[in-house]
């Protein structure tokens, strides 16, 4: 099992920055990617952005791409996600995800699917 804890949410104005966080404990050795989805209130979660656990490839939604990053500390089994020029459309709950299975490239990083850990969420909230 692995598990994940999310932090770094909140509430900040159109334009600004977040840094989310997410800490994978537990038999991290069986992971091959991490990802962060989010979830608006009345919509379906849907694909944020990816990264591999080894060869560090990443993967970003269009929406978010240019103005998000995402990366990861291997030594201290953390992932992050950097929210530059945030908008009101990017608030949400956003949940860290890690997969156990090596099939982790392409299109298949963007469905939740693939993933079968999930931690518990992070509200971000962007005011216009």
């Amino acid at each position: 099992q692995v598990q994940l804890v999310e932090s770094g949410g909140g509430l900040v104005q159109a334009g600004g920055s977040l840094r989310l966080s997410c800490a994978a404990s537990g038999r991290t050795f069986t992971t091959y990617g991490m990802g962060w989805f989010r979830q608006a209130p009345g919509k379906e979660r849907e694909f944020v952005a990816a990264i591999s656990w080894s060869e560090g490839s990443t993967y970003y939604a269009n929406s978010v791409k240019g103005r998000f990053t995402i990366s990861k500390d291997n030594a201290n089994n953390r992932v992050y996600l950097q929210m530059n020029s945030l908008k009101p459309e990017d608030t949400a709950v956003y949940y860290c995800a890690a997969t156990s299975s090596p099939r982790f490239y392409g299109s298949v990083v963007r469905s939740g699917l693939r993933y079968n850990y999930w931690g518990q969420g992070t509200q971000v909230t962007v005011s216009s």
